[in-house]
């Protein structure tokens, strides 16, 4: 595409963030960017458009000459994945917000994106106003990049908000931000840390050039945070919130998951409160950046969007360059964290899993434990995932093998045992 090309435009899905866009859209006449058709499921439904704009039939969309840019915003992955593949298919660029449908077929998508040349821009499904993507392909070199880490959904992140200032409980905390719109009906996707997970893979893939299917990342979400975590997190000067981590180890690995974090206060994302989302990139010699924006919502979701649509004029394109021009980061589970736990039962807890165990308080309701745990233990054994037992990371909560011996060489030494 020549620079200020027309872009004409096939829209899929006229939700929230389809009719944001719209809207946009028509204020922005310097875009040059039209919507010739949108496609929908229910053609009877009213909708703040004129009639003629909308179609149930996608190949109206997807066969249609004119249209150059295929952008789909609609929430069946399935269905999104088909409208893609069929797109590069007919000579499209697309613009995409559909986290789960890219995370789960990245290999696929990147391979169409080879085989065509054809742009494929997705800032939206990250962190929606953030432009975190672009400033991880443009910005970061991969040898540069120490860590990134982020509040990646802006309704657990809500909920612990909550939890944490006005001290709910999480099934109180939860209604209200379903009640205000932040958590779907069915919010199992936000809560148990599916949607973060999704965007986390993407970001693996722009920050180190890892392509890693969800099922391959370890996580949980913050449905087992109970109101006396949050008690303890208030005692130790810690925030909840939940966090995707990815870390480059000595040896050149990747450490990378999404699980409950204490942050301490001058912490950049213990600022990150309520619907908002937070990023924070350390690399070698910037130290570290802070990224932070509205995650969810019609507009923000839209201005990414649009910011995506905008670089389409200029052939913008992602190049991928940790994946193709150095060597991939590769992800491991070969390191250690410290991890806080709490339970009712100590029979719960499978004790053995620890390397040791530095802290022990048996409380009247609750009981909780700070250990070191080796991280394949966590993926191997999902005890710690069963209702009513929590745990959450402490700050700063990778160690690595050569700083666990000598830690363990130092209490030996402080016992009195090593000399």
């Amino acid at each position: 595409m020549e620079a200020h090309k027309q872009l004409t435009i096939g829209l899929f899905g006229f939700g929230v963030v389809g009719e944001g866009l719209y809207k946009v859209l028509q204020q922005t006449p310097s875009l040059k960017a039209t919507i010739k058709k949108v496609c929908i499921k229910n053609p009877d439904k009213k909708r703040n458009a004129p009639a003629e704009l909308f179609t149930a039939d996608k190949n109206d969309l997807l066969f249609d000459k004119d249209i150059n840019v295929i952008v789909e915003v609609i929430d069946d992955a399935d269905a999104a994945f088909d409208i893609v593949s069929t797109a590069f298919q007919q000579g499209k660029a697309v613009v995409s917000a559909s986290k789960k449908m890219i995370a789960e077929h990245l290999a696929e998508i990147l391979e169409y994106q080879k085989q065509t040349g054809l742009p494929f821009l997705c800032e939206s499904a990250a962190c929606a106003s953030i432009p975190v993507i672009r400033n991880l392909e443009e910005y970061y070199d991969n040898d540069l990049l120490h860590g990134i880490k982020a509040i990646i959904n802006g309704s657990t992140n809500f909920i612990l908000t909550r939890m944490f200032e006005d001290k709910k409980e999480f099934s109180e905390a939860l209604l209200q931000a379903q009640q205000l719109g932040f958590a779907e009906s069915n919010p199992k996707l936000d809560v148990e840390g599916y949607d973060s997970v999704n965007k986390w893979s993407i970001l693996l893939c722009h920050a180190y050039g890892i392509v890693a299917h969800p099922n391959d990342i370890l996580f949980t979400g913050i449905q087992n945070i109970q109101l006396s975590d949050a008690g303890v997190a208030r005692e130790k000067n810690y925030d909840i919130k939940l966090v995707g981590q990815a870390q480059k180890l000595s040896n050149g690995k990747v450490a990378a998951y999404v699980l409950p974090q204490f942050v301490k206060h001058d912490d950049q994302l213990s600022f990150v409160k309520n619907e908002y989302n937070g990023v924070v990139i350390e690399s070698g010699f910037a130290d570290k950046q802070f990224f932070y924006g509205k995650g969810a919502g019609s507009f923000p979701t839209a201005s990414a969007v649009l910011s995506d649509i905008s670089a389409l004029r200029y052939d913008y394109k992602y190049e991928y360059k940790k994946k193709y021009y150095h060597t991939p980061g590769e992800l491991t589970n070969d390191f250690y964290v410290r991890a806080y736990v709490s339970f009712d039962k100590i029979q719960d807890i499978n004790k053995d899993d620890f390397e040791w165990i530095e802290e022990w308080h048996g409380g009247q309701e609750r009981n909780y434990l700070v250990g070191v745990i080796h991280f394949e233990k966590l993926v191997a054994n999902k005890w710690w995932k069963a209702p009513g037992i929590s745990l959450i990371l402490t700050p700063d909560p990778v160690i690595e093998s050569i700083e666990l011996r000598n830690i363990k060489k130092r209490s030996l030494e402080l016992a009195g045992i090593g000399n």
